[in-house]
C-alpha cells in the first residue's frame, strides 16, 4: 500500500493549493454527469453524492464510514442532507485537520486494517478513489494484488450487517495497459510509457486493480453487485473542470505555488511529482484507454 510519507506528498503538501481551488471540502474524486455534461462541476459532485446516499439507503441516524475521506465532501453531504453519523479515514495529516477543523469526526488510520474493534460495525460503508493506493507496485510485482483485496473486503464485510452495502468508486487499468517493464520516465513525453511512468512519480506506492472484473473477482466471496458504471468520461469532464479551476488567481494559492519553486529548481523527482499542474497524466490515460473509472455498489451476503 502507498505509505503515509506517499500520500502526505499529494494530499498535505499540496492541502492549501487543492482546497483553494476547489473548496474547503475538496471533492478530488470523479464526478457524475451521466452524460450531461452541461452540469457545473458543483452539479455533477452533488449528483454523485445523491446518487450514493441513494444507493447505500443513508437515512437520518445512519452509521456510515468513509475510508479515505479526503476532505469531507460526502461526509458533509451525508451528515447534513442526510442527518447520517459519519466518521471518515485518512492517512493525510493535512486532510486530517481540515475535516477535524470543520467539526467532522476523522482519523489518520490505514483503510485496509479497520476492525469492529476500532469503530464498531456501520450501516454502511464507502469509498471513493482509496482503493487506487491499496496495492503497491511491490506487491503486485510479488503477485499480492488479489490477496491485497481480498483481505480489504473482508475487512469491510466485517463492519457490515447481511444485507448492508458497500459504494466503490475507483480507477482502473484499462483495455490498452501496456506491461509495467515498458514503463519509462525517459521516453518521448508524447508516449504512453511516459504517461504511466508520470502516474508513478504522482501516485507513489500505488498500482491499479486490472479492470472491474478483478474487483469483483475478490469481492465475490463476501458482496454481491447491486450495480456498476463507468465514470471514465465523466472523470475526463471532472478534470478538465479541475485544471481550470486550479488556473483561477487567488493570492494565496499562488503564494503556495511560488513557495514550492525552490524544491521544482532543485529536485527532479518533485518535478515529475507535480507535472500535474502543466499535463494531466489521469486525463490523457482516460482518453488512451489505459485506465477507466468504476462505481460500483455491493451489498454483503
Amino acid at each position: 500500500m502507498a505509505t503515509k510519507q506517499d500520500l502526505d506528498f499529494t494530499y498535505t503538501t499540496l492541502d492549501k493549493i487543492f482546497r483553494l481551488s476547489i473548496g474547503e471540502t475538496g471533492d478530488f474524486s470523479g464526478a457524475r454527469y451521466n452524460g450531461d455534461f452541461s452540469l457545473t462541476l458543483e452539479e455533477a459532485q452533488k449528483a454523485k453524492h445523491e446518487y450514493i446516499a441513494d444507493q447505500l439507503r443513508i437515512k437520518k441516524g445512519s452509521r456510515v464510514l468513509d475510508l479515505g475521506c479526503g476532505w469531507g465532501p460526502f461526509i458533509n453531504y451525508a451528515t447534513y442532507n442526510r442527518g447520517a453519523k459519519c466518521i471518515g479515514l485518512t492517512l493525510s495529516d493535512g486532510q486530517a485537520q481540515a475535516c477535524k477543523s470543520k467539526g467532522f469526526e476523522v482519523h489518520i488510520k490505514d483503510c485496509r486494517k479497520v476492525k469492529p474493534t476500532d469503530f464498531n460495525t456501520f450501516d454502511a460503508v464507502v469509498s471513493l478513489g482509496a482503493f487506487e493506493h491499496f496495492c503497491s507496485v511491490e506487491e503486485y510485482k510479488a503477485g499480492k494484488q488479489e490477496e491485497v483485496y481480498q483481505s480489504f473486503f473482508k475487512s469491510v464485510a466485517d463492519l457490515l450487517p447481511k444485507g448492508g452495502r458497500f459504494y466503490l468508486q475507483t480507477m482502473v487499468f484499462g483495455k490498452n495497459m501496456i506491461p509495467y517493464e515498458k514503463f519509462d520516465i525517459n521516453a518521448d513525453k508524447n508516449s504512453d510509457a511516459y504517461i504511466l511512468a508520470l502516474m508513478e512519480k504522482q501516485f507513489p506506492g500505488s498500482w491499479l486493480p486490472y479492470g472491474s472484473q478483478m474487483i469483483l473477482k475478490n469481492a465475490d466471496p463476501y458482496f454481491s453487485l447491486v450495480d456498476m458504471s463507468s465514470g471514465r468520461l465523466d472523470y475526463i469532464e471532472t478534470i478538465k473542470q479541475w485544471r481550470k479551476k486550479f488556473r483561477q488567481f487567488n493570492l494565496e494559492k499562488y503564494i503556495n505555488y511560488l513557495s514550492l519553486i525552490p524544491s521544482y529548481l532543485t529536485d527532479k523527482e518533485f518535478r515529475h511529482k507535480v507535472a500535474v499542474f502543466k499535463i494531466s497524466p489521469n486525463m490523457v490515460c482516460f482518453e488512451r484507454e489505459l485506465m477507466d473509472h468504476y462505481r460500483i455498489v455491493f451489498e454483503k451476503k
